[in-house]
């Protein structure tokens, strides 16, 4: 069997769904950062094992939760709220992680998107996620838009997760990004991202994660990014062919990184 990691934040609206997707595990966790809402019963009332942890940052927080929690199975599945293992994953898993030998340390899926009940097949930037770990050998790194780092081979799973990020409405996606771009400002700002960025790792290093660090960190210094980042999603990743809803996403993700730019010029000014 499996274990499953959910972390929460006022997900009473999303998290039952995500606890029916998962009832196949005996030992499902709750990791909640005081939630306000009903989360908390939500997840008493299903009967999985909860806990509470003041959120500091997402790499910190995942890392506590891998570390503190006495897990049941050598094996973690790690969930979002408004994440959706399909049942085919589901069944994949199972039965991967039974034959997996030990220096099998991870595994990595793909993560399909949606927006307006459509697939952003084309206009999802990053849809390849390690989401299955051994916790031991497992920790995250990067203070907002964490990355996972497995100590191991990582193998592939071939059936998708379903993510639905909107489904507490636009608005929600929104505030929760304003958080997000201040956070990636702070960040650049401080210099704590990737500060020898390479134009090989970039573009072929076999790592999909590490390809992807190294991309960010050439990008946040070029000019006229979120122009760049709506050019790149619509006609090179093709986001015009997911119709109106990869042109608002498209444009979503450019407005975010509209913020976070602002915000960084902000800091550099001496500004709050």
């Amino acid at each position: 069997m499996i274990s499953v990691l959910i972390l929460t934040r006022n997900e009473e609206r999303d998290l039952p769904g995500a606890l029916d997707s998962v009832s196949w595990s005996d030992d499902i966790h709750v990791f909640d950062s005081f939630s306000t809402d009903n989360t908390i019963e939500v997840a008493k009332a299903a009967g999985v094992h909860f806990h509470q942890r003041t959120f500091d940052d997402y790499a910190t927080h995942r890392n506590a939760a891998l570390t503190s929690i006495a897990f049941k199975h050598p094996w973690v599945f790690l969930l979002d709220a408004d994440e959706r293992p399909t049942p085919e994953l589901s069944r994949e898993m199972q039965q991967l992680t039974l034959a997996a030998p030990d220096q099998i340390a991870g595994f990595r899926l793909r993560r399909r998107d949606f927006l307006f009940d459509t697939w952003l097949k084309h206009a999802q930037i990053s849809p390849f996620y390690i989401r299955l770990v051994r916790p031991q050998r497992a920790r995250y790194t990067r203070a907002i838009n964490e990355v996972i780092e497995v100590d191991g081979p990582v193998a592939n799973l071939s059936y998708p997760l379903d993510h639905y990020p909107f489904s507490k409405g636009i608005a929600h996606w929104v505030s929760k990004h304003n958080l997000y771009s201040t956070m990636e400002a702070e960040l650049i700002y401080r210099q704590q991202g990737l500060q020898n960025p390479s134009l090989r790792a970039a573009l072929r290093h076999p790592d999909f994660h590490t390809r992807r660090l190294h991309q960010k960190a050439i990008f946040y210094r070029l000019p006229g990014r979120p122009l760049i980042k709506w050019l790149y999603m619509m006609f090179v990743r093709g986001a015009l062919l997911d119709g109106a809803a990869g042109l608002t996403y498209a444009t979503l993700q450019s407005f975010y990184e509209y913020l976070i730019v602002i915000k960084t010029k902000e800091l550099q000014r001496g500004g709050a």
